[in-house]
């Protein structure tokens, strides 16, 4: 804030970026305070330099807690819900994504110059959420983002739902972001059948990356999480103390814990594939999945990062002459969709899954022409049963 000395000789008081910001496209603009000290002061320290900061830090210097945001702004209302019980229960994953959400949202420009953080809830109607959705929707460099606007959508639906049960007398009882009839039609996700599986196994081994491998192998088999099996998965969770013909697959993002037996009745093994192949493994730490090379400064396998595990996998997809489009996450969906088409039922599927509920089940069970198949043929002989016909 500066001040000058008017004709009147009033002293008139003036904010303004630096011009370098302003050269950079600083969507926060000079602004004339008028004479009173006290009310440019507050200006200043609630709404300018607060804004400017967030440019200058692309939003990372908003404020993180109820304490220090302006009390009912978006930004306090989102300081409320992180340090409420239900936000602190999401996994890491979850809460990461949430957060990026939010920050988003929080950090939007408007025309004046503040941000939507800034604004006070009882200012944002059905009409402006409407609005920001749409803004949402473009991404600033080019095309569209429907999925991430729609997330950010529910994200801030949620957490003024739960800022409103902490500070009912705070938050408007009126949520602006529920019924915004909100559509999104999401791209099936390509499968990983068994074939890809051998042909991605039998690659990943000829370049002397078996963790890559075997991690395929259990989201596959064991339709487990990727980030439970880089960084959760331990050998005290294959054949554990307390029953050596199971393997424990825990699920954090669900709190599940699923017991999978390694043998069937007869002694036959469920998992032959899978089971040789870690009974024969050799182990480097805790971690059943971990680099396939020693670290040259810690001389020791180091657990694998997500983005480089995910560059390797490409890597070996293309060596394997497998559909770029079909991931890593279309392991999990290739065994779920393996056991419907076996026939399984709900029950037993989500018995090896861990899913809680049938509708969450159905995300990664994905229908198929084999299921149409054996459906049509159940059909064909029900109504062939007994030699009545209606060919």
């Amino acid at each position: 804030m500066t001040a000058k000395r008017l004709v009147s000789g009033a002293i008139a008081y003036y904010w303004s970026p630096p011009t370098r910001a302003r050269k950079a496209g600083c969507p926060v603009v000079p602004e004339a305070l008028g004479t009173d000290y006290g009310a440019a002061k507050q200006r200043c320290d609630d709404i300018l330099n607060p804004h400017y900061h967030s440019w200058l830090t692309k939003g990372e210097g908003q404020s993180g807690d109820a304490e220090s945001a302006l009390r009912g702004t978006f930004d306090w209302m989102v300081a409320v819900y992180k340090s409420s019980p239900k936000y602190k229960k999401l996994s890491d994953e979850s809460r990461s994504s949430y957060d990026r959400m939010l920050q988003m949202v929080s950090g939007l420009p408007l025309k004046d110059g503040r941000r939507v953080g800034s604004l006070m809830l009882a200012s944002i109607t059905p009409g402006a959420a409407d609005k920001l959705h749409e803004r949402m929707k473009v991404h600033p460099k080019g095309g569209q983002r429907n999925r991430t606007a729609l997330l950010a959508m529910r994200v801030c639906q949620r957490a003024w739902n739960v800022a409103l049960r902490s500070e009912p007398k705070e938050v408007p009882s009126q949520n602006p972001f529920q019924k915004m009839d909100l559509e999104y039609k999401a791209t099936p996700t390509r499968l990983f059948g068994h074939s890809d599986l051998q042909k991605f196994v039998a690659a990943a081994d000829i370049v002397g990356e078996r963790s890559i491998g075997t991690a395929a192998m259990i989201a596959f088999f064991w339709l487990q999480r990727e980030i439970d099996i880089l960084g959760r998965l331990s050998w005290s969770h294959y054949r554990p103390a307390d029953n050596p013909q199971i393997a424990r697959i825990v699920h954090h993002k669900t709190g599940e814990v699923v017991d999978l037996p390694l043998y069937d009745t007869d002694g036959s093994s469920l998992w032959p594939e899978l089971v040789a192949r870690l009974d024969g493994a050799e182990r480097h730490g805790t971690l059943i999945v971990t680099r396939d090379a020693e670290d040259r400064w810690r001389k020791t396998r180091l657990p694998w990062k997500k983005r480089h595990f995910l560059r390797r996998v490409a890597e070996i997809r293309a060596a394997a002459g497998i559909d770029p489009a079909i991931k890593f996450m279309g392991l999990r969906h290739g065994g779920n969709t393996e056991g419907a088409d076996a026939c399984l039922t709900d029950a037993q599927m989500r018995a090896l899954s861990g899913h809680r509920t049938t509708a969450a089940l159905l995300r990664y069970a994905q229908t198929s022409i084999e299921q149409r198949r054996v459906g049509a043929r159940l059909r064909r002989n029900a109504r062939t049963k007994g030699g009545q016909t209606s060919e």
